[in-house]
């Protein structure tokens, strides 16, 4: 599995430190950008980041920005995408079991390295439980290729 980790300016220096953890615990990844603090607008990470797991280059995904909701709300306009921004690790584990998310996202600027680690590892761990979430899933698919 090789995951695609992308951030913009306020998302940065915690990008940092979740490259190091998925390092340290030997999950191939992709840095797909931004590559210091220096101002950026997060659509023209979020999007494409989003669009590469879509299309499935990556497996999964993590964006973050300053506060994660701005990625999530750009990454979730990709079709396919079902992104889910997580600080805490139970939302993060039921964003895969129910909901089977494929991109996570977080706040730089709302929670520490520590916590997001964790909610890093918590969010690689679980699976998607299929059944009675499937169908669900199905309807949210439906709509979307209806539009």
């Amino acid at each position: 599995m090789t995951i695609a980790i992308a951030s913009d300016h306020g998302g940065y220096e915690l990008k940092q430190q979740i490259i190091k953890f998925l390092e340290e615990n030997k999950v191939s990844y992709a840095d797909l950008g931004t590559y210091s603090t220096e101002s950026v607008d997060y659509p023209d990470i979020a999007i494409p980041c989003a669009e590469a797991v879509a299309r499935g280059e990556y497996e999964k995904g993590i964006i973050i920005c300053g506060t994660g909701i701005g990625v999530c709300i750009a990454a979730n306009k990709v079709k396919g995408i079902r992104a889910a921004l997580c600080h805490d690790t139970f939302s993060a584990r039921m964003s895969r079991m129910h909901n089977n998310a494929n991109i996570l996202t977080m706040g730089g600027r709302v929670i520490g390295p520590g916590l997001a680690t964790a909610i890093v590892k918590e969010w690689l761990a679980a699976d998607f439980e299929g059944a009675r979430h499937e169908r669900r899933l199905n309807k949210i698919s439906e709509y979307e290729n209806s539009v």
